[in-house]
């Protein structure tokens, strides 16, 4: 089992920054590849980025590339995803998840899913 807990959510205007983090507990966490995900209202969940188990793979969605960056501390059992130069359209729900499918865009590609935390962007 592998428990997830985001944070770092909140209200920025537009081409702000925000960091979001995301806590894991389970003794084989670190095996785990992990991804980030949101959803906005009305809208299926969509992928953002993702990261290996290793950290050495990573992949992200066309709408966020070079602007956001996903990274992995094992030792603090913590991923993060630095987001700049934010957008009225990131505003969304962001979810963290836990799989052993490689840095997948997919959603079903993945065992564990934290609450989530809201992201809003003003224009």
């Amino acid at each position: 089992q592998v428990q997830l807990v985001e944070s770092g959510g909140g209200l920025v205007q537009a081409g702000g920054s925000l960091r979001l983090s995301c806590a894991a507990s389970g003794h084989t966490w670190s095996m785990y590849d992990m991804g980030w995900f949101r959803q906005a209202p009305g809208k299926d969940r969509e992928f953002v980025a993702a990261i290996s188990w290793s950290g050495s793979i990573t992949s992200y969605a066309a709408s966020v590339k070079g602007r956001f960056t996903i990274s992995r501390d094992n030792a603090e059992n913590t991923i993060y995803l630095q987001m700049n130069s934010l957008k009225p359209e990131d505003t969304a729900v962001y979810y963290c998840a836990a799989g052993r499918r490689g840095a997948s865009p997919r959603v079903a590609e993945y065992d564990y899913w934290g609450q989530g935390t809201q992201v809003t962007v003003s224009s």
